[in-house]
């Protein structure tokens, strides 16, 4: 596990900005954001996940990766019974279509792009939003300063902090003084819902 090496100036840094936030990182020591798998695995665990329980996707992927035995592209392309663990035709597609971008180098490089530029490369797999790619940006390449606004556990946490009826704008208003840190402070705002760190 990786822990970001400006973790601990990035919470300084937004609990000396922000009084709310200051708040929530003294309730929450010792955790940190930490990277615990390879990007392909990451991606792939996501698309698994999709539009299931929390409970039906760690089934489906043990399944999944008791199927495969490791995890890689060219196990993904190998394999024809990839519904039998419980996926869809849908998501076995899309498994498929992200193993081939991995195993043909349309990713080599990607931890040096931009922001922007990874989300934009990401989303060209089938099945990976905006949402998926960001989360990929907070919890695989170690981002700083990614806002999911899109994100509903985000969305609930700065209406509940800081005003019950807040919109995309507003949202985006108040984040603007987190900036270069806003992945840490959207990572403390989840933790303030629920106090069990998320791993991708």
């Amino acid at each position: 596990m990786l822990t970001p090496p400006w973790w601990e100036e990035a919470k300084s840094g937004l609990a000396a900005r922000d009084p709310v936030l200051a708040g929530i990182i003294s309730k929450h020591p010792g955790v940190s954001l930490r990277r615990t798998s390879d990007p392909f695995s990451t991606l792939a665990r996501s698309i698994v996940g999709q539009q299931i329980s929390v409970k039906a996707a760690e089934t489906v992927w043990g399944r999944f990766v008791g199927l495969l035995g490791e995890v890689t592209p060219g196990a993904v392309l190998c394999c024809e019974e990839l519904r039998s663990c419980g996926l869809s035709a849908r998501k076995a597609e899309y498994l498929k279509d992200l193993a081939q971008h991995f195993d043909g180098g349309r990713f080599d490089g990607w931890d040096r792009l931009p922001d922007e530029d990874l989300i934009r490369l990401l989303t060209t797999v089938r099945g990976i939003g905006r949402w998926t790619a960001e989360m990929f940006l907070i919890f695989q390449a170690l981002r700083p300063d990614v806002l999911p606004l899109d994100d509903i556990g985000l969305q609930r946490a700065i209406r509940l902090h800081y005003g019950e009826m807040l919109g995309r704008a507003e949202m985006k208003e108040i984040a603007g003084i987190w900036s270069p840190w806003r992945s840490v402070a959207t990572w403390y705002l989840w933790r303030s819902l629920d106090p069990v760190p998320v791993e991708y």
